[in-house]
């Protein structure tokens, strides 16, 4: 095959770096994208895997659901500690550590003789995958702009897409090719060679912005001994705030934070972000998302099958199109707010997120509603994109409503929250399409498994999309408090700050002590573009 000729090759990387804003920043979103890539390879990778793992190990249909659901499980109990340790410790360290681990977990598992020693390998990765979303919050919030969140987030989400399908297919070749352990194997290599590449190539960033990478940035300097917090600077807070004084509204005074976060006990941080009421109902609405999503990935190929009769290929190559609707509503869904954002809309990323929600389950009706696979595909695949959109938006507008030290944590407990509402979904589709149907099944067979009845499928993702746009209509609520919310935020941010500030200079030997311990290696210190 002719390579690309070498003007397009270069055009094309430009473009890419354009996109990132720059060579320094595109490492950074690269490498976070493929931490999370392989967080949701390995999900996909047990489906991949299913009808070779389960003869070769002799499993029943049960100790392969448990395979599934106990990580999972792990996994959410997990990220509400692994919050805290992002709020208090170095955070690429804490990421290189972790990704190590899921690589160690994958080759035990590759290696499992037995049901058991396979599930100790799969609750010790579901552990490890916990630190993904509460570092890759907070990292986010501190290498990047606040105006630019969004356009960032839409980059590194893609990740999760491409994980998806990379690891289906690569663990799927790789299973028929040789074996399940070769999928492991296939793997828990990358995982070992990411964590390499974390410790060499991405660099601490100093808590609060004072190192955000701008764009154009050609290297990383070290800040460590420089950082102030004087030397912080969020235009887009900045707007919003503006906005908010000609609204004449104010921040919540009792929820203005006066003393350090990272002092606050777990329970007090927990209770701290719930309170916070912006964020609550972007949890709920954002779980009501992933509810409908995990139903459909369950259940998708089997009703895509016998909905249309198609065979076990051509259903995956039309769920791969799909996720490539999914990978352009990911992208835009972020820069359209950020856009909006720009122009002084300060409910821009609210207004993106609701309306997603909404335009995604109103085509989503029309497309189950048809017969026709060439009616039906494009509305599908436009949907995807809008219900793709929501994420990047709604991502970046938690940060914006919470003190930078407390972002950690709030991830955690956002992800716990989540991961339990999810993890009813596959049993609520299935339960609700058995009832339907009276639990028959293509070829006799019950149950929500492969012989899940198509019709009762059909009418359970109709009358399901109800979520998505109760989702929609939370989200549109939290209008009314993310002004108010940013606003406290932004005063939270002032008053600990200046609180910090008074016990530095009382105690100025106590702040030299503290900034000769924090530091981390000149290779891997805190950071700042130079442009």
């Amino acid at each position: 095959m002719p390579a690309f000729p070498a003007t397009v090759e270069t055009g094309l990387r430009a473009r890419l770096l354009r996109a990132a804003g720059g060579p320094v920043r595109a490492r950074v979103i690269v490498l976070l994208a493929c931490v999370l890539a392989l967080d949701t390879a390995d999900v996909s990778m047990l489906g991949a895997v299913a009808t070779k793992l389960e003869p070769a190990l002799r499993l029943s249909n049960t100790e392969f659901g448990i395979l599934v659901a106990l990580p999972s499980l792990v996994a959410a109990i997990a990220t509400v500690p692994m919050g805290v340790l992002t709020d208090r410790t170095c955070r690429t360290r804490l990421l290189e550590v972790t990704v190590a681990l899921w690589g160690v977990a994958m080759a035990i598992g590759a290696a499992s003789g037995s049901f058991t020693m396979l599930l100790v390998s799969r609750v010790a990765l579901g552990a490890a995958t916990a630190t993904a979303g509460p570092t890759i919050s907070s990292l986010i919030g501190d290498y990047f702009p606040v105006h630019e969140r969004g356009s960032v987030y839409g980059m590194i989400l893609s990740g999760e897409l491409l994980g998806a399908g990379v690891g289906f297919i690569i663990a799927g070749e790789a299973a028929s090719i040789a074996s399940w352990r070769t999928a492991f194997l296939a793997l828990a290599v990358p995982s070992l060679a990411l964590s390499v590449l974390v410790w060499r190539k991405l660099p601490e960033p100093a808590r609060g912005g004072v190192s955000r990478l701008v764009a154009g940035a050609t290297e990383f300097v070290d800040l460590a001994q420089t950082a102030t917090a004087d030397a912080i600077e969020e235009p887009e807070l900045s707007l919003a705030q503006e906005t908010i004084e000609k609204r004449e509204v104010r921040p919540h005074e009792a929820m203005i934070l006066r003393g350090d976060p990272t002092k606050m006990r777990l329970w007090e941080a927990t209770r701290y972000v719930l309170r916070v009421r912006t964020n609550l109902i972007l949890i709920v609405a954002s779980s009501l998302g992933y509810f409908y999503l995990t139903g459909l990935e369950t259940f998708g190929l089997v009703y895509i099958r016998h909905h249309y009769g198609m065979s076990q290929a051509t259903g995956t190559l039309l769920l791969g199109g799909l996720g490539l609707g999914a990978l352009v509503g990911v992208f835009c869904g972020g820069r359209l707010a950020d856009r909006a954002l720009g122009h002084g809309n300060v409910n821009a990323r609210i207004m993106v997120g609701g309306y997603s929600f909404v335009i995604a389950a109103a085509l989503l009706v029309p497309a189950l509603l048809g017969r026709q696979i060439a009616w039906t595909l494009p509305l599908l695949a436009v949907a995807s994109a809008f219900f793709a959109a929501r994420d990047p938006a709604l991502d970046a507008a938690r940060l914006d409503v919470m003190h930078h030290r407390l972002w950690g944590r709030a991830e955690g407990v956002r992800t716990f929250l989540r991961r339990l509402v999810v993890a009813t979904a596959p049993v609520a589709f299935g339960a609700l399409a058995d009832s339907l149907h009276g639990g028959s099944a293509a070829g006799g067979q019950r149950g929500f498994g492969a012989g899940a009845s198509a019709a009762g499928l059909h009418l359970t993702f109709l009358i399901l999309t109800v979520t998505l746009a109760l989702g929609g209509i939370l989200t549109f609520r939290a209008r009314r408090t993310y002004p108010r919310d940013v606003a406290t935020a932004v005063a939270s941010e002032a008053a600990t700050a200046a609180a910090a500030g008074r016990d530095e200079a009382a105690e100025p030997d106590a702040r030299s002590q503290i900034r000769r311990a924090e530091p981390f290696p000149r290779d891997r210190g805190s950071i700042r573009a130079s442009t």
